[in-house]
């Protein structure tokens, strides 16, 4: 087993202080976004087996089958399927979608195909995988996901009054509730320059008119960190969530969402492709966008754990692939064995938690700090005396 080196992303929506204090050290006074465990290319973690440290994908690519066993290397292929992080949102993030596979890897081979290189920033597919995610609260956590029904969405624009949002809402009155939201939300991302900004504008200012605590009160606080960008028109087409610490939410392919506020872990497959349609400086790319999304009003996905084998201490958020598989231990004074037969990652959030191998080597995971278990086959022991530690690993 091997402690992490993990990389921070520090994306302007970050936090100041969440990630700084899960990890033990000081602010930047910068804002920190994302900590990333894991292999994927874009940010991979490091280890130290003695001989300096290594990057997590360069070990694995060099020895797929003794990190990853040889049954992940043939279901999955010979990287790791997963990618784990720490996600902490002072404002927004931008209004995202996700692609399935075919059209991951339609859109990496055309974007390599014209020369855009990885790293740009009009670049759209930076890989050839999916990224359906979960994230789970740690403390409150807030955003948006999913489609409203239209007519909902079309009583909460009509509400604020703003003659510029007449044409959206008119469309929202389609028959088809598909080719309503479609033609909502792509009506809101192609609106000309000057009437978009006039429009903007008028529905900030009626949302700094309603009611602070009522249901408009998520695109208010929105308004205040975009209050030029029309991501606050497209927010207003998504539902609204909120989970308190613990639970966790699904998203899968195509499905339109933002994140608000709060910190929470996210595993997800091992992929960085995004799809933006606002609240954001960053590349918007409306026909792909359009392609991806999928046009179906859907409420938010909760996921609640339960409780792993008759022994209490691990519960299991169940999803519905097998690339990634989220866990929870909540440590007291029982010991557990983990099961060695996959690769997975080891993050505490609370307490200190005590790892023993097989052949005895031990490591202590303090607050923040989080480990890679190779599948070796052997088990690991896990220990508290108190603490609380994610487990990302696959299905097999």
């Amino acid at each position: 087993m091997d402690r992490l080196v993990n990389t921070v992303r520090p994306y302007a929506w970050g936090s100041l202080t969440a990630l700084p204090e899960l990890l033990g050290v000081e602010p930047t006074g910068e804002p920190q976004a994302e900590l990333w465990m894991g292999a994927h290319p874009g940010d991979p973690s490091r280890v130290d087996r003695g001989a300096g440290p290594r990057r997590l994908d360069e070990l694995i690519a060099a020895d797929p089958r003794g990190e990853l066993g040889a049954a992940s290397v043939a279901k999955f292929g010979p990287a790791l399927p997963f990618l784990f992080k720490v996600l902490a949102a002072g404002i927004p993030l931008s209004i995202q979608a996700h692609p399935t596979i075919s059209q991951a890897r339609a859109g990496f081979a055309a974007e390599n195909a014209l020369g855009i290189p990885l790293d740009a920033p009009e670049r759209s597919y930076r890989d050839d995988n999916h990224k359906p995610e979960m994230v789970c609260a740690l403390g409150e956590f807030e955003g948006l996901c999913g489609f409203r029904r239209p007519a909902d969405a079309a009583r909460l624009l009509a509400g604020l009054a703003v003659p510029g949002l007449a044409p959206v809402i008119a469309l929202l009155a389609a028959e088809d509730q598909s080719e309503a939201l479609r033609g909502a939300l792509a009506a809101v991302l192609t609106m000309d320059g000057e009437s978009a900004a006039r429009t903007v504008r008028e529905t900030v200012e009626a949302l700094g008119r309603t009611d602070p605590e009522g249901e408009y009160a998520p695109y208010t606080r929105i308004a205040k960190d975009f209050p030029e960008d029309r991501g606050v028109i497209a927010g207003m087409l998504l539902n609204h969530f909120r989970l308190h610490s613990g639970e966790a939410l699904y998203l899968g392919a195509g499905v339109p969402h933002a994140y608000l506020s709060g910190a929470c872990v996210e595993l997800q497959a091992n992929s960085d492709n995004v799809l933006r349609a606002g609240l954001t400086p960053k590349h918007i790319d409306v026909p792909e966008l359009l392609k991806v999304v999928v046009f179906e009003p859907c409420a938010p996905e909760l996921v609640h754990p339960r409780p792993v084998g008759a022994v209490p201490g691990e519960e299991l958020y169940p999803v519905p692939i097998d690339e990634f598989r989220l866990s929870r231990f909540t440590l007291a004074d029982t010991a557990y064995e983990i099961d060695g037969r996959t690769p997975q990652i080891l993050l505490c959030t609370e307490g200190t938690a005590h790892l023993t191998a097989a052949d005895g080597t031990a490591l202590t995971l303090a607050r923040g700090q989080s480990a890679f278990l190779p599948a070796t086959g052997a088990p690991t022991r896990l220990a508290g005396p108190a603490a609380t530690v994610f487990r990302a690993t696959v299905t097999l």
